[in-house]
Formats: structure tokens, sequence, C-alpha cells
């Protein structure tokens, strides 16, 4: 069912938003995923559907998820529009390669109660060559000790209004890095110390640690020309 009203999810806690454009070989294991989160709390899923010219909408139906269609513009329009259409009191942002552990929910809904936080994300595992685990233990051991942690689009947990009240997602390069930096400056964030997903290295198996590397140092260097 399309996901064109933003009550579909009312009596929802938690919406969860994946932003995905052709992603038909790793959709299925994301959406499974979350049809086995060991929780209480009512929760709904988007996919936003990136103009796919694959079986991406209709994996995501079949799922049960919400379909959102969207132009394929950006990463951060996508999430962003998810963020529009869900009505859930938190947003859980991950990946269409992304998979959550059964405690995921529960988990974060009491690190983010007992630390009175608005957004945090956790420590993840990513899949793949072994050299992705340097990617791993930067983002598990380097992104989540930061003055204002970067929250991993693959992997951010966000109070509603909070987000709404930062704007979103910017239209930037490294988008999730821009909004974490902006978000941290007005609220509390952090990281939750467990593994809660898994992720693909797919990018690091395609162009190599240092190719991916260069890839973010880049998208980097054109965030900092924006001044976020």
């Amino acid at each position: 069912m399309a996901g064109d009203e933003r009550d579909d999810d009312a009596v929802a806690d938690i919406s969860f938003v994946v932003p995905a454009q052709n992603e038909a070989d790793y959709l299925p294991g994301c959406l499974a995923s979350l049809t086995t989160l060991e929780t209480a709390s009512e929760y709904g899923v988007f996919v936003v559907d990136g103009d796919s010219s694959d079986d991406t909408p209709a994996i995501a139906r079949e799922y049960g998820a919400r379909v959102v269609h969207e132009a394929g513009e950006s990463i951060a329009a996508a999430r962003n529009l998810g963020a529009e259409h869900a009505s859930g009191e938190w947003l859980a942002f991950i990946d269409a390669d992304t998979r959550v552990r059964a405690t995921y929910l529960t988990e974060l809904l009491g690190f983010v109660a007992a630390n009175r936080l608005a957004a945090a994300s956790s420590y993840c595992r990513i899949t793949g060559p072994h050299r992705a685990k340097v990617m791993e233990a930067t983002i598990n051991h380097v992104f989540s000790r930061l003055e204002r942690p970067i929250l991993p689009g693959f992997n951010c947990f966000v109070h509603r209004r909070a987000f709404e009240e930062s704007g979103g997602f910017p239209e930037v390069p490294n988008e999730d890095t821009a909004f974490s930096r902006r978000f941290a400056s007005r609220y509390p964030t952090a990281y939750c110390p467990t593994i809660l997903v898994e992720t693909s290295g797919r990018r690091i198996a395609r162009s190599g640690l240092t190719g991916t590397l260069w890839h973010y140092l880049q998208l980097d260097r054109e965030r900092l020309r924006t001044e976020y």
C-alpha cells in the first residue's frame, strides 16, 4: 500500500524510514529483520522509492511497508520525504542494506530515555571484506566519541519533534554528518555501546578502503564549503 497519507501509521510509536533505489538485492534482508523485532512498541515502515527500475517497490509492499515515491534526487530528500509521511514519535532511519538486531527498539528506546537524548545511534557491524573493519572501528570508536557525534544515516534514531525543529537532513554532501553536527549543537545525542545493526561493506568491496575513504573525504570537503 502506498504511503501517501501521513496518518497511515497514526498509532505507531516509531516509524522506520528506508530510502531505496534499485535495492531489490538487499531490501528483503532489511525488511525481514524488521519483522523480527522484539518490542511492545507499535512501529511502521516506510520505504522511499527513488524511481527504481527494478522490483524495489513490489518487494517493499510484499513485506507490508508503505511505499513513498520520490524522484531519486538525493538521499537527503528521500529521508526527509519519508519523515514527512511518517507519524511516529520517533524516527528510525536505516538503509536498504542494513539489518537490525531483534533488540534494536527496546535497547534504543531505553537508552534515549535513560540518557534524556533527542537522537542516538549504536555500534554497528559492517559485513564484507576484512578491510571494512577499519570503517566499522571508525564509526564505533571515533564517531561515537566526538563532542558532537556523527550519527550515520544507516542507523539514526531521532525524536520527531526535534528532527522537524532542526530542519531535517540538509541537501549537502555527507548529509548525515551535516545533520549530526547541526542537530547536536542544539540537542543531546550519543551512541548506545551495543551492536544493534549490521550493514553492508559493499562500497569498500567495490572501491577498496582507500577509494572509499577518498570518496567520503571529497564529500566532506564539499560539505565544509557549504558551511555545515
